[in-house]
Formats: structure tokens, C-alpha cells, sequence
């Protein structure tokens, strides 16, 4: 699994279906996520992800964990399941999308993209307000960061029309960009944006 960027170290292969159930069953538990993390099992950590509080989760904690994650999978889950819901989701997106590290930057992105897919009362303004974000992350040729820069705009377009078309011209614009991995995100974006089942979707 690893050439596939997920860390193979203290890794149990427990599907992830399985940990939502054992995180149902465990139910919301701020102080056992923190020891769960701690062990640094990687389905511990997805479980520590679900069953913590957000109201509860630390700025602190949040810079003690994105620095820990070494697997696209992981920070995926705990963006989507935690961090996202945060009350300093928003600061770290803005601060996590300008530091170095790959799954540090993947973390702000990842972020947006479940925000964009979660939160369902937001208005359009607040991911409109997103794309200067993914404009600056659209030139890092790296992998997991392009990704996803690419799931987070693509997400944001899949929202409804306004979004879609205000998508599409980010990703026009991110396609003149003197860089391959922009190009990229532009060509992936704009594939699946302008495709046939997602204009239907919309339209419908």
C-alpha cells in the first residue's frame, strides 16, 4: 500500500466501515481519541478522528496531529471527520495551505473539499472565498497536494450551478499557469465539471 501513499508502519488493515461501526459503538469520547492517537495505529487514529469532539479538539491538538499524518487515507479521514467541523477549521485552512509539509498542505485542502461537501446551509460566498487558496496551491507538483487542490474546486463546483460555473473559470484560469500540476488540476477539474453527469445533476 505504500507506493500507493498510504504508511504501511502500524498499519492493521481494518477496513473502514468497520471503524465507523466500532466508533458508533464507542460512541463521542474526547479524552480516548487523544490516547488513541497517541498509540500511532493508523486505524486507532481514524477512530480517534470519529469519535472525538469537536468543540472539544484544541488548536494545540490540531497542530500536534496534522504534523503526525504520513498517509493521504488518514488525512483525509480526520479532515473530513474532525478538523473540518472545528471552530478553527477556517484559520487552518488559510495557515495549513502555506506551510511545507505534503500532508500538512494536503490537510487545507482537504478540508475545503469537506466542507464543500458536508456543509450544506453554507453560502457560496464562503467557498468563492476559498479560490485564491486553491489558485496558490494549484503549482505544487506534488502528488497528494495536487490532488487535492483538485478535489477541493471539484467538490466546490459540484455544489450547484453558480458554483459550477464559477469553478470552471477558476480552473480555465489555473490552466494558463506556467506549471504541469496546474494544467492538470485544470484538465481534471474541468473533465468532471463539465461532464455530462454533473451538468445533469445540477441542472436537474
Amino acid at each position: 500500500m505504500s507506493r500507493f501513499g498510504m504508511a504501511t508502519d502500524q498499519r492493521l488493515s481494518v477496513p473502514v466501515p468497520e471503524m465507523r461501526k466500532i466508533a458508533k459503538r464507542v460512541g463521542k469520547d474526547h479524552a480516548l481519541a487523544v490516547a488513541l492517537w497517541k498509540t500511532g495505529v493508523q486505524e486507532a487514529r481514524i477512530v480517534a478522528a470519529l469519535i472525538d469532539v469537536p468543540e472539544e479538539v484544541t488548536e494545540y491538538q490540531m497542530e500536534t496531529w496534522v504534523v503526525d499524518l504520513n498517509s493521504w487515507d488518514i488525512c483525509d479521514q480526520v479532515c473530513l471527520n474532525l478538523f473540518g467541523k472545528t471552530p478553527y477549521a477556517q484559520q487552518k485552512i488559510s495557515e495549513w495551505s502555506r506551510r511545507e509539509g505534503e500532508f500538512v498542505k494536503r490537510a487545507a485542502y482537504a478540508i475545503i473539499a469537506g466542507l464543500a461537501w458536508h456543509d450544506k446551509k453554507a453560502a457560496d460566498d464562503q467557498f468563492i472565498g476559498y479560490f485564491p487558496v486553491i489558485k496558490s496551491g494549484a503549482t505544487d507538483e506534488r502528488n497528494f497536494v495536487k490532488k487535492a487542490v483538485s478535489w477541493a474546486l471539484r467538490t466546490i463546483g459540484k455544489r450547484n450551478l453558480e458554483l459550477n460555473k464559477a469553478a470552471i473559470q477558476v480552473a480555465r484560469e489555473i490552466q494558463e499557469f506556467d506549471s504541469r500540476a496546474a494544467r492538470w488540476i485544470a484538465s481534471d477539474t474541468l473533465r468532471e465539471l463539465e461532464g455530462e453527469k454533473v451538468q445533469a445533476r445540477l441542472a436537474g
